[in-house]
């Protein structure tokens, strides 16, 4: 059995139903959730000492599942203020709670940064959250990242990084909503295809859209070093610095 095979078999037990729509409608997604482990879980065990690990965004639980599994020395506050998937997530880790290796924060990303030591975490992880944000809020959100990490610390962030090449960027938009009509129709779910439309223009919107160069400009002059942009799919890719 492959890794990946692995990895589905392992959420599908754990988050069923959620994860398996997910795999359905955003494979790409679920792909993301697995690399921010891997890539987490590998810089855990190269330090060799317990890990505070802080999630942004970490909705029904499936990235941080990956990032629980991927290594034994870390810790998660997982932050996320949408109390509906939270509370999934709530449910299917409880067991991760009872353990002591997962605490849960309701406040939104910058409020729950905000309250944070300077230099007291190890790793800051995401998934599909940070394009989300309105592009001042996110540059706040960016600047409280590097003050929270300890020096050396590692962001990892998964997520729809928007090409720089505006027709490049289009094509790959077309293709993905082909493939939401595609699968959605099939199942005959045309409200979540309506749901995935209408949080596409929200993406796609001038005040949200999260342009490759532009925001790694903005990491730069944060202070972020060593940022890398790496495993692109289409407009998915997986971004690393160090602070």
């Amino acid at each position: 059995m492959t890794d990946e095979n692995r990895f589905d078999a392992m959420f599908s037990s754990v988050m069923g139903q959620e994860y398996q729509m997910l795999n359905l409608i955003c494979p790409f997604a679920t792909e993301m959730s697995r690399l921010v482990g891997e890539i987490v879980g590998n810089y855990c065990e190269e330090q060799g000492t317990p890990q505070a690990v802080v999630e942004l965004g970490g909705g029904t639980g499936i990235t941080t599942l990956a990032i629980l599994t991927a290594a034994d020395n870390l810790n998660i506050l997982s932050v996320d203020n949408e109390p509906t998937m939270q509370n999934q997530a709530k449910q299917s880790l409880r067991d991760w709670v009872a353990a002591g290796r997962l605490r849960f924060s309701g406040e939104d990303a910058l409020t729950a940064l905000q309250g944070l030591a300077s230099n007291s975490v190890d790793i800051l992880a995401s998934a599909y959250t940070l394009h989300n944000f309105h592009s001042d809020y996110r540059r706040q959100v960016l600047g409280e990242i590097y003050r929270v990490l300890k020096p050396g610390g590692k962001f990892v962030n998964g997520d729809r990084y928007a090409l720089d090449d505006i027709s490049a960027h289009t094509r790959s938009i077309q293709r993905e909503v082909g493939g939401y009509f595609k699968v959605l129709t099939e199942i005959n779910r045309l409200d979540l295809l309506e749901h995935w439309i209408v949080h596409l223009f929200n993406d796609e919107s001038e005040t949200h859209v999260m342009r490759e160069s532009v925001v790694l400009a903005q990491m730069a002059d944060v202070g972020f070093r060593d940022i890398e942009l790496q495993q692109r799919m289409e407009v998915n890719a997986l971004v690393t610095a160090l602070k």
